[in-house]
């Protein structure tokens, strides 16, 4: 379309298949006593695991060699599919309900999370609106508030099921792409007080979201309740020290940290990599996103420079509110690591992700 295309970004290529290869590596060692347990297969976590990443990697290289303004062809279609699977997961019987959340749709383990597509289908549909209307978007009426508007709408249908984690990413990724379209930082700041009070009313709203702040300011006034994650967490952590107690030979994945291959995996990789394994991990997500600022800089358009802002950014977020509830920096909630931790809808979604920013490579002026 608008220039020829050259070879991949084999550094951003090659940062994604470590941590990708990293994440099947520390699924198994962080599961593999409670898939014996529960399962009687020790590699029951990663062969599942090893199935969706051999997915995500052929989507990966497929949608690498698709031209990305195909995205914006079929950004309104996809934003539609998704708004209806976010209703259909709704429906009693028919969406999965898992760890108090009616999330997913499926059988069994073989199961989808609407929410987790809904986020790239906001990003393309989202980089398609702002390319088309970026000189509104200083406007508050005509172009902050009909993209927000979208946005918060798919967020209230996330929070019904409800999945906080997932909705805050796609709302901080989509906010970030706003803003650099051009949005008045005088309006954030507006919409930044609205959200806040809107923000406290949802965790007042349910007791467990209170449970979690208190437990993020004190976790040792429940140390067996609400504030077991973190002490779990952190007891992982500290052990670790400079090089960790070596792969495999974690304890806290012996039934203290539940679901270690989850949303806790970061601390099973300190315990066993320690604090130089937990910093290689946090240099290649670094590389991500170096490498995704530069091609969003190189872009040979705007569609495909909001396309990359906005896939970098929800990598970013979603790195940091992991990693910072791990460490506790943040209070608990329910986001993957991306790349490592456990869970097909999430690795095939981030996966897909790459592909598109790597094709976006390929026309940039890198």
């Amino acid at each position: 379309m608008q220039n020829q295309r050259h070879a991949p970004d084999y550094v951003l290529l090659l940062a994604t298949i470590a941590l990708l290869a990293i994440g099947l590596i520390m699924v198994y060692s962080a599961s593999e006593a409670w898939a014996s347990y529960r399962f009687d297969d020790s590699f029951f976590f990663a062969k599942r695991q090893l199935f969706f990443a051999s997915i995500g990697v052929v989507a990966m290289l497929f949608i690498m060699n698709v031209d990305y303004w195909t995205w914006r062809t079929w950004a309104k279609l996809l934003l539609i599919i998704c708004f209806i699977l976010l209703i259909i997961v709704l429906i009693p019987g028919v969406g999965l309900v898992r760890g108090g959340a009616r999330s997913w749709l499926g059988v069994g383990a073989f199961s989808i999370q609407p929410s987790e597509f809904m986020k790239m289908a906001m990003i393309a549909f989202l980089a398609k609106y702002l390319s088309e209307n970026q000189k509104k978007i200083v406007s508050f009426k005509k172009g902050l508030v009909p993209s927000l508007s979208l946005v918060m709408l798919a967020f209230g249908m996330i929070m019904l099921q409800p999945d906080l984690g997932t909705g805050a990413v796609m709302v901080g990724t989509c906010v970030a792409m706003i803003f650099v379209a051009g949005a008045k930082i005088s309006h954030f700041i507006g919409l930044a007080m609205i959200g806040l009070v809107g923000f406290v009313g949802l965790i007042a709203s349910a007791p467990y979201r209170i449970k979690r702040i208190t437990s993020f300011l004190d976790p040792w006034s429940d140390p067996l309740g609400s504030g077991f994650q973190i002490i779990q967490s952190l007891y992982a952590i500290g052990p670790g020290g400079l090089m960790g107690m070596g792969l495999g030979e974690s304890r806290q994945k012996y039934f203290y940290l539940p679901e270690p291959q989850t949303d806790f995996i970061f601390a099973i990789l300190a315990e066993e990599l320690g604090f130089i394994g937990g910093l290689f991990v946090i240099f290649l997500f670094g590389i991500l996103l170096w490498r995704g600022i530069k091609i969003a800089l190189g872009a040979p358009d705007l569609f495909g420079s909001f396309l990359s802002v906005g896939i970098i950014g929800m990598i970013a977020i979603q790195v940091m509110i992991n990693i910072g509830v791990v460490t506790g920096l943040m209070p608990v909630t329910g986001i993957t690591l991306p790349f490592l931790s456990y869970g097909g809808s999430s690795l095939t979604l981030m996966l897909v992700a790459i592909g598109v920013l790597l094709n976006i490579s390929r026309h940039a002026r890198m």
